[in-house]
């Protein structure tokens, strides 16, 4: 199993971020990747179990299940179900915590799976920079202050 993390202080209260990122729904607001994203069957995205579908600004196409929501963690886990990255048994995690020196926010997002070990280290740096450290580099952008 292969496992990727990434953290990031963000320069805005936890709460505040939370609001934008616990919306699984919300990729296209935060994530630069992001084209657009729908809420499959119309459930509610936060429903546990809801399946997210969307569109990369590249054309791939990723299908996500909701697995955990947490307004008292602040985080979410989610599965991948689809996707052109060929990897297998995919489950991530993005948390935030609190950092009370300065009102700031610590983002670790963390994922585990399994795929073709001459993937893995394309598949380590695609997820962990191309991915991840985008996504929490645009939220700190966003936040900035």
């Amino acid at each position: 199993m292969t496992k990727v993390y990434v953290s990031s202080v963000i320069p805005a209260p936890a709460a505040e971020v939370w609001k934008l990122v616990r919306n699984f729904n919300g990729l296209p607001a935060w994530a630069p990747f992001v084209a657009e994203s729908r809420v499959e069957q119309n459930a509610p995205a936060d429903q546990i179990g809801c399946i997210r579908n969307f569109v990369l600004r590249d054309g791939g196409r990723i299908r996500e299940k909701l697995l955990a929501l947490s307004d008292y963690d602040l985080s979410c886990s989610y599965a991948i179900l689809e996707s052109p990255m060929a990897v297998e048994n995919y489950i991530a995690t993005l948390s935030l915590t609190p950092i009370t020196d300065g009102n700031l926010t610590l983002a670790e997002w963390e994922a585990e799976f399994d795929c073709a070990p001459e993937r893995e280290a394309a598949l380590m740096h695609q997820i962990g920079t191309g991915v991840f450290q985008a996504a929490l580099s645009a939220l700190k952008q966003r936040f900035g202050r």
